[in-house]
């Protein structure tokens, strides 16, 4: 087997001892190191040790701590102390009794002005591998080998000196620490140990600066309308490049109607009220974590719970209309009569004289019945996810009667959006007329049913589109015609394409936007 001599750390020192010095003499210095061997059993070796000073130094050699004894003392000896200083061995005597010349080796040079011992050993604490996080302290620890005079410790970083006039870093007691880290403060870092006889490096150290996850883009709070389509981005960044995920504080996320796409955007299709919530994108990686939230609102067109019904009165009497809705945004309800140009409001403070009230329900309540008002109420409630209109004949008993134009007590909304392949069912619900009205629709002025294939006319007057495309886009007017005359009732579809829906947002909407449906009347030619 093969033997193993070892001398580590060069790193020494003197010692003044004795008398005066004389003149030019000078303390002993080693300017050849030994360097560590790795022989076969049986073969020669040598250990270099040089020493300069004057007088010429004596030199000596001590293993594992104890001096060494050569062939000067015992003849017998197979260690042999070279004129020079170094140290020679006839053979590496090893085996399995005992292995005498394995070890540590030291080289001592002397004179009366003092010793300078040269000693290759490790660093009793090198510096290891980092990684840390950018803006986080970082501490490398260094503890040199030992030495005469104990050595001083410096750093190179990227094979360059470390200047100590960076206010973030400082060295003390052989630690190198960094006040807050920066990504190019990324690199390979050497503990320099150094005293009056020279200088060892330890091993390099990497120090990784990785970066927390940040987001570039963040999700948004939105409104979209229901049916459409929701997206929350999420640009995560950070090195190492974070791993996205989303989760949904109230809940869980909509069972079959939720993506994550490639650049970690969370979309949610075909919308419904209970999707409201804040959604939360989580950004990992090895060094944090960070999140971000968008909060969706889910619009809902405002419907009629309870709608108005004709009615018939004799003067004097009181009568009250109903008018409930429900939508979200809650919508506004709104009271005209018409011919009139008057609206009126729930909470709308009545004048001394009005015998009109709405009530904070929707009611319009009217006190002590006139002749003079007969005719068709109409309720509507609207918001910005769109528009519901009804409307109610009052009669009077005793008020002159003739024939009526037909009431269309439910048109289209001003505004209906829908995605490419859905269906669509426009309203028109007829009463009111002697004889009873039928009913017919236009598209941009043109007649529909039976043009399209895909368009049918329902039972109660609907008109119902399937697998609607982008081109049915339109003005869309219904149509009811009596002796009485005819009445129109108009609004528009907007068919998006791919599966996206209206998103709507507060304050971009147009003057006219969702105003009150078109209706007309005329009478019979």
């Amino acid at each position: 087997r093969p033997g193993h001599i070892s001398s580590h750390l060069l790193l020494g020192g003197c010692v003044t001892v004795g008398s005066h010095p004389q003149l030019e003499d000078t303390a002993p210095r080693i300017v050849e190191h030994p360097t560590d061997l790795l022989v076969s059993r049986g073969e020669p070796a040598t250990l270099s040790c040089k020493a300069e000073g004057r007088p010429a130094p004596a030199v000596e050699w001590y293993k594992d701590g104890e001096r060494v004894e050569t062939d000067r003392e015992d003849p017998r000896s197979h260690r042999t102390l070279l004129p020079g200083g170094s140290l020679f061995f006839l053979r590496i005597l090893h085996g399995r009794r005992g292995k005498p010349d394995e070890g540590v080796y030291v080289c001592v040079a002397r004179n009366y002005l003092g010793e300078a011992t040269m000693l290759r050993d490790d660093f009793r604490q090198p510096p290891g591998d980092l990684v840390v996080a950018a803006g986080e302290p970082a501490v490398l620890e260094c503890v040199p080998p030992r030495g005469h005079p104990e050595p001083s410790v410096s750093w190179k970083k990227n094979g360059a000196r470390l200047s100590d006039k960076d206010e973030r870093l400082t060295i003390r007691g052989g630690k190198l620490m960094l006040a807050s880290t920066r990504k190019s403060d990324a690199g390979v870092y050497v503990c320099v140990a150094t005293n009056v006889v020279g200088e060892r490096d330890s091993e390099p150290a990497e120090l990784v600066v990785f970066e927390r996850p940040a987001f570039g883009r963040r999700p948004l709070n939105q409104a979209v309308l229901v049916e459409g389509t929701a997206e929350f981005p999420c640009e995560a960044v950070g090195d190492p490049q974070p791993a996205a995920r989303w989760r949904k504080e109230e809940g869980e996320l909509p069972p079959g109607r939720w993506e994550v796409l490639p650049d970690n955007t969370l979309r949610i299709n075909r919308l419904r009220a209970e999707d409201e919530g804040t959604y939360t994108c989580v950004a990992d990686n090895s060094v944090g974590r960070s999140e971000a939230s968008g909060t969706l609102t889910v619009h809902v067109p405002p419907q009629l719970i309870t709608g108005p019904r004709d009615q018939t009165v004799t003067p004097g009497q009181s009568v009250t209309f109903q008018c409930q809705s429900k939508g979200n945004p809650p919508p506004a309800v709104f009271w005209q009569k018409e011919g009139s140009q008057t609206l009126l409001f729930p909470g709308q403070p009545p004048h001394p004289a009005s015998r009109f009230s709405v009530s904070p329900a929707g009611a319009i309540t009217i006190a002590d019945v006139r002749r003079a008002d007969a005719g068709y109420y109409q309720c509507q409630a609207i918001s910005v996810a769109g528009s519901v209109l009804a409307k109610a004949r009052l009669e009077v008993e005793g008020a002159p009667t003739e024939h009526q134009p037909p009431v269309i007590r439910r048109g289209p909304a001003n505004r209906t959006v829908l995605p490419v392949g859905a269906t669509a069912r426009l309203p028109c619900w007829v009463g009111g007329g002697d004889p009873p009205a039928s009913v017919g629709w236009l598209k941009d002025g043109s007649a529909l049913v039976g043009a399209q294939p895909r368009a049918s006319l329902l039972e109660n007057g609907t008109l119902q589109i399937t697998s609607l495309r982008v081109t049915d886009s339109g003005h869309y007017e219904c149509v009811a015609t009596s002796p009485g005359g005819r009445t129109h009732w108009g609004g528009s579809l907007e068919v998006q394409g791919g599966s996206r829906g209206r998103s709507l947002h507060r304050g971009h909407r147009g003057a006219g936007d969702e105003a009150t449906p078109h209706l007309h009347e005329s009478p019979p030619r």
